[in-house]
């Protein structure tokens, strides 16, 4: 019987904590100092694209500070779904941690799949209260609220590749 006619439930778990604990060590305390490096390198992008949108302003009399109105979401979103759903699957941040994001099955995750992950995490933290963060404390695989809906999994990139994963 070949793997792809086993039903999801069947299928070995290929992120098992129990069987590979090394791929989520310290990958909370990763997680939290990846994330402010990421609002640092979108503050810098932001503030960066602000200076253009003002003098794009002043030539088109106006208009163009309309953008104002949506520049640091649409940074972030940019920024997310460019490094997060691109080749190393990992934000600079994350990628300076030694962090990697995974879909369950193994598959790295593509660029709409890391803007949603990222709408997703404002959106819980927004609606949920920073509390909803506390999620990680509970799972085995230290996956966040977010994680968990889309079928994700961070781990150290490390412990990947030494698994040959």
């Amino acid at each position: 019987m070949s793997s792809d006619s086993l039903a999801p439930s069947d299928r070995p778990v290929l992120f098992d904590p129990l069987v590979r604990p090394d791929l989520f060590d310290g990958v909370r305390t990763r997680r939290m100092m990846a994330f402010l490096i990421d609002v640092i390198a979108v503050f810098l992008f932001a503030s960066l694209a602000a200076v253009v949108i003002f003098f794009l302003g002043i030539f088109t009399l106006g208009l163009a500070w309309l953008a104002y109105a949506f520049l640091w979401p649409a940074v972030a979103l940019i920024y997310t779904a460019l490094t997060l759903g691109g080749p190393t699957a990992a934000t600079p941040g994350m990628r300076a941690m030694g962090l990697e994001m995974r879909l369950w099955h193994g598959a790295l995750p593509y660029p709409l799949l890391a803007a949603v992950h990222v709408l997703l995490f404002w959106f819980s933290v927004s609606l949920l209260t920073p509390l909803v963060l506390l999620v990680s404390l509970f799972s085995d695989r230290k996956r966040l609220l977010h994680d968990i809906v889309l079928g994700t999994v961070v781990m150290n990139t490390d412990a990947l590749r030494r698994n040959g994963l």
